[in-house]
């Protein structure tokens, strides 16, 4: 983790414009890297938690954190030095003008502050969606998914055939009798047509689930075996087959309208700067949805 300069000297001046009382040493830098701390607390944790596959990803927001941080610290205090309060400086020839550009800059770092904490959203975000195809444990990770979600729709169903034959849930395996008695206390003031372990749109639900991570499965195996589809060129830029990033890439030639920013957001593509496109994990879907923004089909 690295900790970027907080300017003290613009802290305390900024701080001298705004109060009458001490400025206390090193506040800025204080505050700045308790925020960083807490930052790198949260991703150690998410580490723990996630496939090494993302760990430096983690690591780069993180350092993103502290850098955007560091750099508004230093903003927020250099526009707070720019002008004094009435409080500090009495109200003969105040400076209004002056006072309410500050007060817009403000309004506008404020916005960016949000922006910045926005960062440890996506930290919290990150493996929390469908395993990444590019991921060398995608495998391990989809086959244990699969393994998890096909065990529970089996002690579902095994719960369902118990309670139809006993009609109660005591006795069910391992379960204790208090939560046997908590089960069917719940069935017992559940509607009709859910008055057992498992209803029926759970399973279905459940089924649903397991059909998903095997279509994700099968289109590893076809990212394996090198069996994807070939970009294509349209009218104002190109849609790119990014295997080893496991991307599907739209790189315009000018930047887009409103338009066609909202349509690509609305179809689960994200500005990549570092690609230089916008882009989403590669799968039919995808695919799919890059023809419709693009009207067009591979070449």
């Amino acid at each position: 983790m690295k900790y970027y300069p907080i300017d003290e000297n613009t802290a305390r001046r900024a701080h001298e414009m705004m109060s009458m009382r001490d400025y206390p040493e090193n506040r800025a830098t204080n505050e700045y890297r308790a925020a960083v701390d807490k930052a790198s607390a949260l991703v150690e944790h998410k580490k723990k938690n996630v496939s090494p596959y993302y760990h430096e990803k983690l690591d780069g927001l993180l350092d993103a954190y502290a850098r955007r941080l560091a750099q508004w610290t230093n903003d927020y205090n250099r526009n707070g030095a720019s002008c004094p309060s009435v409080l500090v400086c009495g109200a003969g020839n105040f400076p209004t003008r002056k006072k309410n550009r500050q007060n817009a800059r403000e309004d506008s770092l404020w916005k960016e502050y949000e922006e910045i904490q926005g960062i440890l959203s996506r930290i919290k975000s990150i493996g929390t969606g469908p395993v990444d195809l590019a991921d060398p444990h995608a495998r391990e990770l989809l086959e244990d998914q699969l393994q998890r979600l096909k065990d529970r729709l089996e002690t579902d169903k095994a719960m369902n055939a118990h309670y139809r034959k006993h009609k109660t849930m005591k006795g069910f395996r391992d379960m204790p009798d208090e939560a046997a008695a908590r089960m069917d206390k719940a069935i017992a003031e559940a509607p009709a047509f859910a008055q057992r372990p498992a209803p029926d749109f759970e399973l279905t639900s459940l089924r649903g689930k397991i059909k998903r991570v095997q279509a994700r499965l099968e289109e590893l195996e076809k990212l394996k075996a090198g069996d994807v589809p070939e970009g294509w060129k349209f009218d104002g830029g190109e849609v790119v087959i990014n295997t080893e990033l496991n991307r599907l890439q739209i790189i315009l030639d000018d930047r887009p309208d409103d338009d066609m920013k909202q349509d690509l957001k609305s179809r689960g593509f994200r500005w990549a700067p570092s690609q230089g496109a916008w882009q989403r994990q590669l799968t039919d879907n995808a695919i799919y949805a890059a023809k419709k923004i693009t009207g067009g089909t591979e070449q």
